[in-house]
């Protein structure tokens, strides 16, 4: 009798994961009897949780801080994984891991939700790997103009590194200096606990747009206070950890995350279900 197919999640911390519950819902949906666990791996124990895993598992999601070692550790990479330097997603195949990003397509696909077809700028605040994987996606979706808001001068030269590249111009910016330029959507990166100068959120709120905050463990943070204050919408990160999820499921199913899943809407509203029934709405946000 053959073994199910069995995928996992990496990352540390992991307890906090949603991502069991996303796929468990997307491998139902399907009639698929895979599983699907959470697993506490640090980078100093990756090389060789992975090359046991290699005997096991058919498919792996990397969350932080795994993603530059998975990037390493894959064979052949995706366009936006090489783009990035960042996989969030290993297959396994017969000569090792492929190794894909699907952030990228994720943060699309939540800002199309959220009524965002083009751009032609846009802000974001953090300038770490979770801020690449948001430069290429509005880049995607039409930026060629972005301001980088960052804790530190100089926190930003990697993406504006990777800015050159796509042609898109980057501002960099401290948060003691930012400006309240309009903006159209403003993507947060910063880690929920950050502190921010006395006033920034506000100031920032201040140019108005859409609120993406990739944060969705605690809710809400001191950004979505300030741009609801302003009447306007702020969104967590269980969209886009939603939509990378379902880019994933596909990877893992066809070995390709842009080949579309049977039946994908319904996939997706198995997958929203199981993650949204136990959180509350954010307010103003469709879900």
């Amino acid at each position: 009798m053959l073994t199910p197919p069995r995928c996992e999640v990496w990352g540390d911390p992991i307890a906090h994961s949603k991502s069991p519950a996303l796929h468990r819902a997307a491998y139902a949906a399907l009639g698929l009897e895979w599983s699907y666990d959470r697993l506490r791996v640090d980078e100093s124990a990756f090389p060789g949780a992975l090359g046991e895993a290699a005997t096991r598992v058919r498919g792996l999601s990397l969350t932080m801080p795994l993603k530059g070692v998975a990037f390493a550790a894959a064979g052949r990479r995706d366009d936006d994984a090489t783009t990035t330097g960042a996989v969030n997603t290993l297959v396994r195949t017969e000569s090792g891991w492929d190794g894909f990003n699907t952030d990228v397509a994720g943060l699309v696909a939540v800002l199309r939700e959220l009524g965002v077809s083009e751009l032609t700028h846009a802000r974001i605040l953090g300038g770490g790997a979770t801020a690449t994987s948001a430069l290429v996606a509005l880049h995607r979706l039409g930026a060629d103009r972005v301001s980088v808001v960052t804790r530190r001068p100089g926190a930003a030269a990697a993406l504006i590194d990777l800015a050159a590249t796509l042609g898109v111009e980057v501002t960099p910016a401290t948060f003691d200096d930012a400006d309240a330029t309009p903006v159209p959507v403003t993507v947060a990166t910063i880690p929920t606990d950050a502190e921010l100068p006395p006033g920034v959120a506000a100031h920032l709120a201040g140019a108005g747009g859409i609120l993406y905050d990739v944060a969705y463990g605690t809710w809400p943070t001191p950004l979505s206070r300030a741009w609801e204050a302003e009447g306007l919408i702020a969104a967590n990160g269980l969209g886009m950890l939603l939509h990378q999820a379902v880019r994933q499921v596909s990877a893992f199913l066809h070995g390709d995350p842009a080949v579309p899943l049977p039946d994908e809407a319904s996939v997706v509203a198995a997958m929203r279900a199981a993650v949204t029934e136990a959180d509350a709405v954010v307010p103003g946000v469709g879900d």
